[in-house]
């Protein structure tokens, strides 16, 4: 039975599932592109593309991706940039952004020949049609035509990314600008084709797994209700039979980030400035490199729950490793500055349970430590500014904090320009790239409605825990969360 109905990701997953199947046994080698996609697309009749060998050729990049590798070699790999263009898939969309259809009834008005200002528009036997070598998709034509003859289209992946990151080559295929990009993976779910997908470090995981490493595994919030009908703890003994020492929820670090943060927010605000929440990386990145002078005054000093909870174990375990798993791709690329060493998604994690044979409803769970509900509500749009609030309650603190949550890459985008401007009148940004929040990221499995439905029935049973009696268990007092 298919995980997901995007046949797209079905592959991508059956990929990873094989890559790690093979990884465990340590059977990888330089011809596993070639069994992976035999096995994947067997016979001679193409189901998807123009012809058997494309469909194998993708296949093969999936896999070089899913081994940690870029699709296709490069001279110069920039190990930064997480989301990749795999080239073989990326042929599927129209090229002309501005197109004349069938409704345009040739009529005597003629008002898109006469918009055009470039000389673009000529009139055929029964239609206007468009001279692509003189249009310069201005659409002024669509604008004018009073029949909607005209149309606008846009390649998925280029409406989708919030810093016009993507453009086309001459030879039509889709270009990433790495200094633009904030690999937030918001292309990458847009794609009908599956030709924009996240570098994957599923491999060196479980290579360090086999050679007994000291492993901590930490997860985000938002994998309640990832992996059919279990529950949290089945999702976390699960996590520990692949090898891992020990597993703990982020979400004791955001009660942590929480209940110092109340202090920046507090401090900010007799300072006459605002605070931006550092909990989304994609945020993050798109105030750094988009609003320079915004990130430096005003993006909170304070690290991520992923980054706080591994500073505590390995404060506690020097010799461990941590491994982040999530929903977000953006994460990658913030393990590569952190003290984090690995991260994974839902979507590895999946893979990795079912070429272990791991059936998470089926495991017997074991009791743990855990993390208040504002905490896991991080995950959910909204919910750090609530968690910061509820810390500022918890210690007596009269200062009113006031929060606007920013929902989506473009709602941050606006909120950090009026931020820039001076006209931004809320005393926290909260900014969540992916809209909803985290339970809606572009690695998740299952739906946002049935995770949220997980979250809320689950988290029943911690509603009255405070976030002070979770650093009453895990003490931060002695760990640096500064950035």
């Amino acid at each position: 039975m298919s995980l997901f109905d995007h046949e797209a990701r079905q592959f991508k997953f059956d990929v990873l599932k094989e890559v790690s199947k093979r990884a465990f046994e340590g059977k990888l080698n330089e011809d596993v592109c070639d069994e992976v996609a035999n096995l994947l697309i067997p016979g001679k009749h193409a189901d998807f593309r123009c012809c058997i060998y494309k469909e194998k050729e993708i296949i093969r990049e999936r896999t070089r991706m899913a081994m940690g590798k870029p699709p296709v070699p490069v001279e110069n790999n920039n190990e930064r940039q997480i989301v990749r263009v795999l080239e073989a898939a990326c042929d599927g969309c129209s090229i002309h952004k501005i197109q004349v259809t069938d409704n345009c009834r040739k009529c005597m008005a003629k008002a898109c020949l006469s918009a055009c200002k470039f000389d673009a528009i000529k009139m055929g036997n029964d239609r206007a049609f468009i001279d692509y070598d003189k249009c310069k998709e201005c659409g002024a034509c669509k604008n004018a035509c009073p029949f909607n003859a005209i149309v606008e289209t846009q390649r998925p992946c280029m409406k989708s990314c919030p810093v016009d990151a993507i453009s086309m080559d001459e030879h039509n295929y889709a270009v990433i600008d790495e200094e633009k990009c904030i690999n937030c993976g918001a292309c990458q779910a847009k794609c009908p084709f599956g030709a924009i997908e996240d570098m994957s470090w599923m491999v060196p995981v479980i290579d360090e797994l086999n050679k007994g490493t000291k492993m901590y595994a930490i997860f985000a919030p938002a994998i309640q209700g990832q992996f059919d009908n279990a529950t949290l703890p089945q999702i976390m003994e699960s996590i520990r039979m692949l090898g891992f020492e020990e597993v703990y929820e982020a979400a004791i670090g955001a009660d942590a980030v929480a209940w110092y943060e109340k202090q920046d927010a507090i401090a900010h605000k007799k300072e006459g400035k605002k605070i931006t929440t550092s909990c989304c990386p994609a945020f993050v990145n798109m105030a750094k490199q988009h609003f320079p002078t915004v990130y430096e005054a005003n993006v909170s000093h304070m690290v991520s729950p992923m980054v706080a909870i591994t500073r505590y174990l390995k404060h506690n375990h020097p010799e461990a490793k941590v491994v982040f798993i999530g929903p977000c791709v953006a994460k990658k690329q913030e393990t590569l500055d952190t003290e984090v060493d690995y991260c994974l998604t839902f979507e590895e994690l999946g893979a990795m349970f079912v070429s272990k044979n791991i059936s998470a409803e089926n495991v017997t769970p074991r009791e743990s430590d855990t993390a208040s509900l504002y905490a896991r509500n991080f995950s959910i749009g909204g919910g750090v500014s609530k968690a910061v609030a509820q810390a500022a309650g918890e210690c007596g603190d009269e200062e009113t904090l006031v929060a606007q949550y920013a929902d989506g890459s473009l709602e941050c985008k606006k909120a950090l320009l009026m931020m820039k401007v001076n006209r931004f009148n809320a005393d926290i940004l909260e900014g969540m790239a992916c809209t909803g929040g985290c339970i809606c990221g572009p690695a998740t499995i299952e739906s946002a409605p049935k995770a949220k439905a997980r979250m809320a029935k689950e988290n029943v049973a911690i509603k009255d825990k405070t976030i002070a009696s979770t650093l009453e268990t895990f003490d931060f007092s002695d760990i640096d969360l500064h950035r």
